[in-house]
């Protein structure tokens, strides 16, 4: 898919003259009023109750943490950044069904076009990551669980946004377990693993067979100037002035660690809040902001089964339009996986974490805001288009049938993905007939699927369209401290 910007006037968007508005909102009264009662039992807010609670990004700490998010110098061999799956000007990710990490064959080409250095780790150049890349947009508003798996997860019952100042499970801990130096919050937890991946930006020969926690305070040597890696580095001030601390008052020592690394980064990518969508300003009052169509779309997603809709609600239920809970919806297996299954390139999910046969091929409920611009969809990056998506979860086996995954990226891996995929179809067969799974096959029309896109794309922010209002998110470059700041070049 082709990503296009614009300079974007809300005016134009959302409707044209007070009249217009005036007559559309006649003429949809009566779909305004069944989305409405349709929408009370989920107690709807909005997202914006929230923000004055989170960073922005003109903040000093979410600047340095934009700048660690640029630097390649957080890989272990200086060639990735976070941003080179992460990109603002990709929906927060890549474009990519599976992303290319480390060994890219040009470092700061980003999106369709970047491939992997043959040889490099793998013979035939294919994508090294196994899993699609999730959009930093709004993670800020996830409150349970991190990754597709859910590996890093807040262990609380209680509510806090973000999971913040709660116990936090992560791979460095026993599941169920709190990790004592997960961070503040979920965004700074998840923060701490990027850099520990070999496909993503460990590489994979640097501080081979060593510890999570011996790479990571190798990465923090190297931003304090110990290891001689960076001919020049500036890093003490940046630090100083984004955690706003005089040098008189604190040492390199004390500033530049792996804690603070990740909390910068965290709050980086918290800052990204992107919620002013035609479905945001519709919760909050606006009877102006759907067109029909889109409240067709809300009334097919919120209505239940037996009632003649979608059920979509289900699991994409909330302001944030997720359960944040892992379900099995046999998306198509493509890639290397992640060493499950007899071949080892099946993706056994949330089974990997919790060993319930119940979660085998589970995998997080994404969440839905800005989903127009965050494609490839799924775990594995299988749909690009929203109708491809819609139309699996409505009818998995269709889906599959008439599935074709060799034009999707090239170097793909796909010689086994039938078969991988039919294994989470029968476990999505199992749990549907034992009354686990929250799927039904249900029939649809074209126009029912058009509906249900047109109100998906209705919780787009304008400003994920507008390259001008997302480069704030984009470092300058006299904000490049030790050289290594990734400039994005796309095709």
């Amino acid at each position: 898919m082709k990503r296009i910007f614009s300079s974007i006037i809300m005016l134009s968007l959302l409707g044209c003259s007070d009249s217009n508005n005036s007559q559309t909102i006649d003429q949809n009264a009566s779909l305004i009023s069944e989305v409405r009662t349709l929408i009370e039992p989920y107690q709807l807010q909005g997202l914006s109750q929230h923000v004055a609670n989170l960073p922005n990004i003109e903040q000093p700490i979410s600047q340095l943490g934009m700048q660690l998010f640029y630097a390649k110098s957080l890989s272990g061999n200086i060639d990735t950044a976070c941003v080179s799956c992460h990109h603002p000007f990709l929906g927060g990710g890549d474009d990519l069904a599976l992303p290319i990490g480390v060994d890219a064959v040009d470092q700061n080409l980003l999106g369709p076009g970047r491939q992997h250095m043959p040889g490099a780790a793998h013979a035939d150049g294919g994508p090294t990551v196994p899993r699609n890349a999730p959009s930093t947009f709004n993670i800020a508003f996830y409150n349970k669980v991190m990754f597709h798996d859910g590996r890093v997860e807040s262990l609380d019952t209680q509510w806090a946004l973000n999971g913040s100042n709660q116990s936090i499970r992560t791979p460095d801990s026993q599941f169920n377990t709190k990790d004592n130096v997960a961070g503040a919050n979920l965004a700074a937890a998840q923060a701490r693993f990027p850099v520990t991946s070999t496909e993503e930006m460990r590489g994979f020969n640097y501080a081979a067979g060593q510890s999570n926690q011996v790479l990571r305070e190798q990465l923090t040597s190297r931003l304090k100037g110990e290891t001689n890696e960076l001919a020049h580095n500036e890093w003490f001030n940046a630090f100083l002035q984004g955690f706003e601390v005089d040098s008189s008052d604190v040492d390199i020592n004390q500033l530049i660690t792996f804690d603070n690394i990740a909390f910068a980064l965290g709050e980086f990518q918290r800052s990204q809040i992107l919620i002013n969508s035609p479905w945001h300003n519709f919760v909050e009052g606006d009877d102006s902001a759907l067109t029909a169509q889109q409240l067709q779309g809300a009334k097919l997603f919120y209505t239940s089964y037996e009632n003649g809709g979608f059920n979509c609600a289900s699991c994409h239920s909330g302001d944030f339009m997720t359960d944040e809970s892992f379900h099995v919806i046999a998306m198509p297996q493509i890639g290397r996986g992640k060493g499950n299954g007899l071949n080892g390139d099946e993706d056994f999910g949330r089974f990997r974490e919790t060993n319930e046969e119940k979660d085998r091929f589970a995998f997080r409920t994404p969440h839905l805001t800005n989903i127009e611009v965050t494609f490839p969809y799924g775990h594995s990056g299988a749909f690009l288009t929203l109708e491809e998506v819609v139309k699996h979860h409505l009818n998995p086996a269709l889906s599959i049938a008439n599935y074709d995954p060799t034009e999707l990226q090239p170097g793909l891996q796909t010689n086994n993905w039938l078969a991988n995929t039919e294994n989470a179809l029968h476990q999505l067969t199992q749990l549907q007939s034992t009354g686990e799974s929250k799927l039904k096959t249900v029939d649809y029309s074209e126009q029912q699927i058009s509906a249900v896109v047109a109100f998906l794309k209705a919780q787009t922010d304008p400003c994920v369209k507008d390259q001008a209002c997302m480069s704030k998110w984009v470092p300058k470059r006299e904000q490049d401290v030790d050289n290594t700041q990734l400039v994005a070049e796309f095709n």
